[in-house]
């Protein structure tokens, strides 16, 4: 079992950044690639971005690719989605969630955090 935490949500303004933070706990966090999703008002939950246990792989979603970088510190079971050049349509619910393989298959993740609010203002 691995329990996930966001954190860092907020309201920026376009072309603002902000930093997601997704701290895990229970299982072996290090044993887990890392993703980030998100869900946007009427619309279904996408990928964003996910990192290998090792840091070695990282994949992103054409739509934030440049724009974003996630990382992860395995001593400190945290995972992170640094934001830049915010656009209006980056406005969601982003979860963090864990999984066994780098994927862009939301079945293929197994633990989902509760989700923090982004809403960027144009």
């Amino acid at each position: 079992q691995v329990q996930l935490v966001e954190s860092g949500g907020g309201l920026v303004q376009a072309g603002g950044s902000l930093r997601l933070s997704c701290a895990a706990s229970g299982s072996t966090f290090s044993r887990y690639v890392m993703g980030w999703h998100r869900q946007a008002p009427g619309k279904e939950r996408e990928f964003v971005a996910a990192i290998s246990w090792n840091h070695g792989r990282t994949m992103y979603a054409d739509s934030v690719k440049g724009r974003f970088t996630i990382s992860r510190d395995n001593a400190k079971n945290t995972v992170y989605l640094e934001m830049n050049s915010l656009k209006p349509e980056d406005t969601a619910v982003y979860y963090c969630a864990a999984a066994r393989v780098v994927t862009v298959l939301q079945s293929a993740y197994d633990y989902w955090g509760q989700g923090t609010q982004v809403t960027v203002s144009s």
